[in-house]
């Protein structure tokens, strides 16, 4: 039950002119729409925003709808209006960007071990939760020494209404971006670590199995989102490079040497952004790339009413454009 990988990838394109919307604040990491069109994303001070974004005669306008009193990272938006966060530092969150309760606690420990770093979540119809931790060894601010160690610690948790959370994967490559099939036959999670898409199958003959959408993709997959032509658009942090992938070959002892020094060394510069869209069986179908330092290390892409908008971890803006039309049809 593997995926299609029949043909040739497209050629990557560019990105179309990109247009910021600052968000007074740095990392707006995930980029979802409500029911109303509007962006949702949340920053590294803990604020929640919702951003309408600007039309003919009227400019963009940012409002904050909440906080979580942490670090929120992926979102959902449920059926009702309310809101899905994971929060890196305080686990699965849910509130009412309209008002209401307060944030409310889902999951804060999975099988009694704290969450140390959530970072996605999608919902199905039924209001099962399905949600990533990235990491069991180290949190959001040395994502990177997980990546450079290329231990396998991340999970794929299951929530269902009025019940426990319950492992549905062990051993993901920093599991990232979760998304679910149009039809929920399956949950698909974006292994930033390995460069690959897997799928559980959650319906039908292979209900229960596991395999792979998409791999060898051209950069490190992040938060994942479902594109209007019943695939997914996934959002590539950063490209993949020569050293790294030989380190991901080396013994562990030297990789965990190299993943010490990397905290010392300085920072890598962001790349530009870069999104893949692929389809239900696992098929890129377009590759955009952006140019420059216009808007840099793409964590989400989501598209509404044929405008795509991106999210990341290190700029203060959210970035849009408009799409051009694709080879969906």
């Amino acid at each position: 039950m593997s995926a299609a990988r029949a043909g040739a990838r497209p050629r990557p394109a560019p990105l179309p002119e990109l247009r910021r919307i600052a968000v007074d604040g740095v990392g707006p990491e995930d980029v979802i729409f409500d029911a109303s069109g509007r962006v949702v994303t949340g920053i590294g001070d803990g604020r929640l925003l919702r951003i309408t974004l600007p039309g003919p005669g009227r400019p963009a306008e940012v409002q904050e709808v909440g906080r979580t009193g942490g670090r929120p990272l992926g979102l959902e938006v449920l059926a009702d209006g309310r809101l899905l966060v994971c929060d890196a530092e305080r686990g699965l969150l849910r509130l009412d960007p309209d008002g209401g309760q307060g944030v409310e606690v889902l999951a804060d420990a999975v099988a009694g071990t704290p969450l140390r770093f959530c970072s996605n979540v999608v919902a199905a119809v039924d209001g099962t939760m399905y949600f990533t931790v990235s990491s069991r060894r180290h949190g959001l601010q040395d994502w990177l020494s997980d990546i450079v160690e290329h231990e396998p610690t991340g999970l794929l948790v299951r929530l269902a209404p009025g019940g426990e959370p319950q492992v549905l994967l062990d051993g993901l490559q920093f599991a990232n971006g979760v998304a679910l099939a149009p039809d929920e036959s399956f949950v698909m999670v974006a292994e930033t670590g390995a460069w690959r898409l897997t799928r559980l199958w959650l319906t039908g003959p292979a209900a229960g199995r596991r395999d792979t959408l998409a791999d060898d993709l051209p950069g490190f997959p992040d938060n994942t989102s479902r594109s209007p032509g019943g695939g997914f658009w996934v959002a590539l942090a950063g490209p993949r490079t020569p050293p790294l992938a030989w380190l991901h070959r080396a013994a562990p002892r030297v990789r965990r040497a190299a993943a010490a020094a990397a905290r010392h060394l300085p920072a890598v510069p962001p790349s530009p952004a870069r999104v893949v869209e692929v389809d239900a069986y696992g098929r890129v179908i377009r590759e955009l790339r952006g140019a420059g330092r216009g808007f840099r290390m793409t964590t989400a892409a989501a598209e509404h009413a044929g405008r795509l908008v991106l999210g990341s971890l290190v700029e203060d803006a959210i970035a849009w454009c408009d799409l051009p039309r694709s080879g969906r049809e």
